[in-house]
């Protein structure tokens, strides 16, 4: 086996010619999932902690501790808000999970979820130049139930740690009550990124689609396959932006979500559930192979597939029909596939294929700009904002049906996004401090151009040893005979 490009910029041609479209696909998932494994155990995870402050001789310890730092420690004393200049508070978020639905593998137990965690954590500082730290949390009660109120314990207790929140990989209905009562409770911002961000995404590229459809939000027909925390929160932002309630309708697993789904309003804890149900499908469809007749848009995030998503559904819808299979790490459906069901435009969640709307393109940029102006919580204003930034920048380079949404190798996309954020924080009236779009864009562009020198730089001096090829060439093997 020949040696394998380290940048890995084309994954189709890693595999044999005589492999189909969908033994490609499935060995791309083994490949990049084997790669991870191997990769995570060479470098002992993704991140690390480096100081920010440089030593210039002994005494410089004593600036940085005791006793000169007596007053720092004073001074945020009488005035809590100078954290956010004298420590990292302004640029520092926790990601908190329980890691009880961490991707598509469920309940991972707490340390399960620090892959993911570590990789939002390395995604914000690639990024966006923001700090993270994953914080997996036991929120095991002492009947051994996931017990939503020590989470909201543990973040409310960690705040004055942190500038911002970002709570991930929590499973519903826990996710709900965590989310909304710290949004109301906490001092700084806490962002549910698989409901918020993914909602944000989602929107953006489905204004992008329906550009070059050339539909109307207000116009078009929506199914959502999955009513979990990210697409009942796509829902509610789809809506948002002009959508009509009459013609959405959700599914979850035991059919669609209308005002006769008892189950749902019987139990409190799914209020956000019961919200579409009283908005949505007043036809009061319980088939989505029905629901999918004539529409315009399918959106799907229910469970990892592929053959999830029916292709006679997409052949039953209207024309040009939009198609996001966004599950992780499989699509509902593969893209090769939607497109021959008649499928127009088609999105996943992953990289390896055209447009993807996943949430590494939305909760970098949108903490950053949140970060910047001290923001105490991130409203849905904000998200709508930071849809259309990410929209309006992927259309100013020119859309087309493989390409609906920014990259994550287009740097200034972020800054942009966050300038855009900061402004709707200031707009809310939720920013402690006020700030230009330039000076938003200027400062998160520096802070970008620093952290991927300072990789460069420990890449070029080995402080990043580069991985064996080997690795490389063991993970592609296995994929290869894990789909002959």
């Amino acid at each position: 086996m020949s040696q394998i490009d380290l940048s890995l910029k084309n994954l189709d041609e890693l595999f044999p010619s005589n492999f189909s479209k969908e033994q490609i696909a499935k060995a791309k998932t083994i490949f990049l999932k084997e790669l991870a494994l191997l990769s995570h155990k060479f470098y002992g995870g993704k991140m690390q902690t480096i100081p920010k402050a440089g030593v210039y001789g002994f005494n410089w310890f004593n600036v940085y501790y005791t006793p000169g730092v007596s007053k720092v420690s004073t001074t945020i004393r009488d005035d809590n808000n100078t954290s956010f200049e004298l420590s990292n508070r302004s640029n520092m978020v926790a990601v908190v999970s329980d890691s009880t639905r961490v991707l598509g593998d469920g309940d991972c137990t707490p340390p399960g979820g620090l892959g993911v965690m570590e990789g939002k954590a390395y995604l914000m500082k690639y990024l966006a130049g923001v700090d993270a730290v994953a914080l997996c949390v036991d929120s095991y009660n002492e009947k051994g139930e996931h017990d939503p109120d020590k989470i909201i314990e543990f973040v409310k207790m960690l705040q004055p740690s942190f500038g911002a929140i970002n709570l991930e990989d929590i499973s519903q209905p826990n996710c709900y009550k965590v989310l909304d009562t710290l949004r109301e409770e906490c001092y700084i911002p806490v962002w549910h990124d698989d409901a918020q961000g993914t909602g944000s995404v989602t929107v953006a590229g489905l204004i992008n689609a329906l550009r070059i459809v050339k539909k109307e939000m207000k116009d078009i027909k929506v199914v959502l396959y999955g009513a979990g925390a990210s697409n009942t929160t796509i829902a509610r932002l789809i809506l948002h932006t002009g959508a009509d309630p009459k013609n959405m309708t959700l599914f979850d697993s035991k059919g669609g979500l209308h005002k006769d789904r008892e189950d749902i309003k019987a139990d409190a804890r799914f209020y956000r559930k019961w919200e579409l149900c009283e908005k949505t499908n007043p036809g009061k469809i319980n088939d989505i192979a029905e629901a999918c007749k004539g529409a315009d848009v399918l959106i799907a995030l229910s469970k990892p597939g592929p053959d999830v998503v029916k292709p006679e559904w997409i052949r039953s819808m209207g024309t040009k029909p939009i198609v996001f299979a966004c599950a992780n790490p499989v699509p509902e459906i593969y893209p090769y596939a939607a497109k021959e069901a008649g499928a127009y435009i088609v999105a996943t969640g992953r990289g390896d294929f055209p447009n993807q709307v996943n949430n590494s393109l939305g909760f970098p940029g949108i903490l950053k700009g949140a970060l910047l102006v001290q923001a105490s919580k991130i409203t849905d204003e904000m998200a709508i904002t930071a849809a259309y930034s990410m929209a309006n920048y992927a259309e100013k380079k020119g859309i087309n049906p493989d390409y609906i949404m920014p990259k994550m190798d287009e740097t200034e996309m972020f800054a942009h996004e966050a300038a855009d954020v900061a402004m709707e924080a200031i707009k809310n009236g939720v920013a402690r401090i006020k700030l230009t779009w330039d000076e938003v864009f200027n400062r998160t562009m520096e802070d970008i151009t620093q952290t991927r020198a300072t990789i460069d730089m420990m890449m070029k001096n080995n402080f990043i040893p580069e991985p064996d090829v080997k690795m490389l060439e063991q993970a592609l093997k296995t994929a290869i005979d894990g789909v002959k």
